[in-house]
């Protein structure tokens, strides 16, 4: 696989990774949803095994294996980049939120550590190694579209978008621009004037979901047909097709019950 140093600005989406039971089986759902190949690597510790999903010679997400005693609820983990782990998660608990694990050296993923905001969404940061691997397809793609299976979109789901958007700018330094329409609260995250993930706050709504979390978007041909090939490939679909700002959206889980979201972009 060709190598090449990676340095994203700090704050960008730079990562995706997904800790889970069964890794041969998650790698069957996401080949067969998405295409991807996957390549074994050095994972961090208590981590069993743990390979990248690769699209097209492009590095797109991690995926390892938990032990077995460690029944952990599953999610998707948004990192953010830093030139400096240790640095932001000091900035992190100074600006409310809480490091649950790291910083640490993981060998290819770099230094990295996994927090929470004061909302309890759980996001990674990821310091990279001077020579990294191909690269996620996540970060700079935010207002725009990838290939099918390619990470394109990262977005907070919590309580009060602009509560949350002052503790991402504190620690990061985004510019927040408010992008709802008709009273929707929905913010935007920029840096150096370009969109890289988005806020929204759903109130009450919140109780009906999974609490404060970050959603991870992946681009697909056609939204209809991914989401049953979710049902065919053992997932489950949780909001059906719909049209939105970004594209048609459905959210779904694969089957240890992780969420994402599958998009065909609007840009697309």
């Amino acid at each position: 696989m060709t190598e090449a140093a990676i340095r994203h600005r700090p704050g960008t989406p730079c990562w995706v990774s997904l800790m889970v039971h069964g890794l041969g089986a998650t790698q069957d759902f996401y080949g067969g949803l998405f295409g991807w190949k996957f390549v074994r690597v050095p994972g961090p510790e208590p981590l069993s095994a743990y390979v990248r999903g690769v699209l097209d010679g492009q590095e797109v997400a991690g995926i390892g294996q938990l032990p077995p005693e460690r029944r952990l609820p599953l999610a998707w983990t948004t990192y953010l980049a830093t030139d400096d782990a240790d640095m932001t998660a000091e900035a992190i608990r100074c600006c409310g939120g809480t490091v649950g694990v790291g910083p640490l050296d993981t060998g290819v993923d770099g230094r990295v550590a996994i927090a929470s905001d004061p909302a309890g969404a759980v996001f990674g940061i990821r310091q990279a190694q001077a020579r990294a691997g191909a690269g996620s397809g996540t970060g700079s793609l935010e207002s725009g579209a990838g290939a099918h299976g390619m990470p394109v979109r990262n977005e907070l789901v919590t309580h009060e978008a602009a509560w949350a958007g002052t503790f991402y700018r504190s620690v990061f330094g985004y510019d927040v621009e408010t992008t709802g329409r008709d009273g929707a609260d929905v913010l935007t995250l920029r840096l150096d004037g370009r969109p890289v993930a988005t806020l929204r706050g759903v109130g009450e709504g919140l109780e009906r979901v999974r609490g404060s979390h970050w959603m991870t978007y992946f681009e697909v041909d056609d939204t209809d047909a991914a989401a049953l090939r979710v049902t065919e490939l053992g997932g489950h679909v949780i909001d059906r097709p719909r049209e939105t700002a970004a594209g048609r959206v459905a959210t779904v889980t694969d089957p240890e019950g992780a969420v994402f979201s599958v998009v065909r972009s609007a840009a697309r």
